[in-house]
């Protein structure tokens, strides 16, 4: 149901962060104008099936995996990169079910992610003071004061390269690129190395042999594993953008049980039980994507972003850092979300792996006295970025990898439960995080270097963290079977 008190505008009266100063007014207009006129990129239906999967995540029968890249481009809105994204986050998804034993709901970082936001709006490159890139839907990535200057028709053209995006993806998936029957298909792109091949196919050849054996007793292997779903999702940043696209659109209402026939007591008059079918209901939606979130620079619980989330009724996501207070966290979860729906929330926590154990226990103690049933989801990127002597940002393996592992054993021993991670990655062979089996060192950085922001997992690093995620609940399965006994 539309929340009363709110439109789709009424983030405007409140103080804004990272907003974007455009100098073309009338050209602002006349964009925003365009947009409002556009279909959703979106349904309500997908929007919902998301919502309810996400609650099974919620309540510990699910695990999402969502990654992308940092900042979209333009450019990669191209077959090769499109698919390249798409199947290793199948392949990821495939090594998490094997090692969760629990259905995976997939969210890409694509179709809509191309604003970033900055430390500072300005910066200086070779002595000259220009606008610091904010994402190609608010300027260019060239170093000239004209390409820095915010341009309104970018606006427009974020929708339909996320149209475009989103066009070949649909149509990708329901053409069979996501068929279990033939994982091995999805490729494995440049990963050399030979253990993580081997692990892989070993899954692959398990998969192949149970569906075969479902074949062999007549089961029907066709339903359910020739595609899968993957939905959207960027952070909601550019709020004139997002209000262009929200739409008050209906409820998908949900199939009416079957009613059964009643037998009176004082009569042997049978007659068919009737009630009055669910009158429709209409909501806002965000109609950019299936999945916004809040990030950890425009949280304010009086700013413009949070005042936005709480009125759309799609799943939200909320980045959570060492800045936020306990109270803070409850506090903004009854603001977006004080129907307290299960799921409906997804905290994304980004500590850094030498700060997680020092905030992550008090943070959950805190939502589980509040009543709220959110999503938990591991982000290791973003708090272990570091900076090299030579001035290179990049991001350790082996720290990503601790703060997930501290995360799942700091959720178990509080009794909740992680249920998924958030990943800067490419299907793209760069170089641009150190470590990992293939033993990337800052000298080696240079080779492929491409992100226009921060830097990303490569193929073989995603792949192989997985295969370490995998193994962690692999080993906590192992564990409780044994303390069973």
């Amino acid at each position: 149901m539309a929340v009363e008190d709110w439109d789709p505008s009424s983030w405007t009266s409140k103080p804004i962060k990272q907003d974007v100063v455009y100098e073309d007014v009338q050209g602002v207009q006349a964009s925003l104008a365009k947009l409002q006129k556009l279909p959703p990129l979106v349904t309500t239906q997908e929007i919902a099936t998301l919502k309810k999967s996400l609650k099974n995540v919620a309540l510990g029968k699910a695990f999402v995996l969502q990654g992308g890249d940092c900042a979209e481009l333009f450019d990669y809105c191209n077959q090769d990169m499109i698919e390249a994204k798409v199947k290793l986050l199948l392949q990821m998804s495939l090594v998490l079910i094997w090692g969760a034993n629990m259905p995976v709901v997939r969210i890409a970082r694509i179709a809509g992610q191309f604003a970033k936001p900055r430390s500072s709006p300005m910066e200086v490159v070779n002595g000259i003071e220009m606008p610091s890139f904010r994402g190609d839907n608010i300027n260019g990535f060239d170093a000239t004061p004209e390409s820095r200057r915010p341009d309104p028709s970018r606006l427009v053209s974020a929708y339909f390269h996320s149209a475009a995006t989103l066009n070949y993806l649909r149509a990708s998936l329901s053409s069979g690129l996501a068929d279990l029957h033939s994982p091995l298909d999805w490729g494995l792109g440049h990963v050399i190395t030979p253990s993580i091949k081997e692990k892989y196919e070993r899954i692959v050849s398990r998969v192949k042999d149970a569906l075969r054996f479902m074949q062999t007793v007549g089961i029907d292997t066709d339903r359910g594993v020739e595609t899968v779903d993957i939905y959207t999702s960027h952070e909601g940043l550019l709020l004139e953008y997002e209000q262009s696209l929200t739409r008050l659109l209906k409820d998908p209402i949900p199939p009416q049980p079957h009613q059964p026939t009643a037998v009176h007591p004082s009569t042997t008059t049978t007659t068919t039980t009737t009630s009055k079918p669910t009158a429709p209901t209409k909501s806002y939606y965000a109609t950019s994507s299936h999945f916004l979130w809040i990030g950890d620079r425009t949280r304010q619980l009086n700013g413009a972003h949070v005042e936005f989330f709480r009125g759309i009724a799609n799943p939200v996501g909320i980045k959570i850092g060492p800045s936020m207070t306990p109270t803070e966290l409850t506090q903004i979860l009854d603001v977006v979300n004080p129907a307290r729906e299960i799921g409906k929330v997804t905290l994304i926590s980004r500590y850094g792996a030498a700060k997680i154990a020092a905030h992550l226990p008090a943070q959950i103690a805190a939502v589980q006295a509040s009543g709220h049933l959110p999503v938990w989801q591991c982000d290791p990127m973003h708090g272990n970025t570091q900076t090299t002597p030579s001035g290179v940002k990049t991001r350790d393996f082996n720290d990503i990898l601790s703060e997930l592992r501290q995360a799942l054993a700091i959720h178990r021993a509080a009794g909740s439960f992680l249920g998924g991670m958030h990943l800067e990655l490419t299907g793209e062979a760069v170089t641009e995080c150190v470590g990992g089996a293939a033993g990337l060192t800052e000298e080696g950085l240079g080779e492929r270097y491409t992100t226009f922001c921060d830097p990303r997992l490569n193929e073989k690093q995603a792949l192989e963290l997985a295969f370490l995620v995998a193994g962690f609940y692999r080993e906590l399965d192992e564990s409780d079977d044994m303390n069973s006994i």
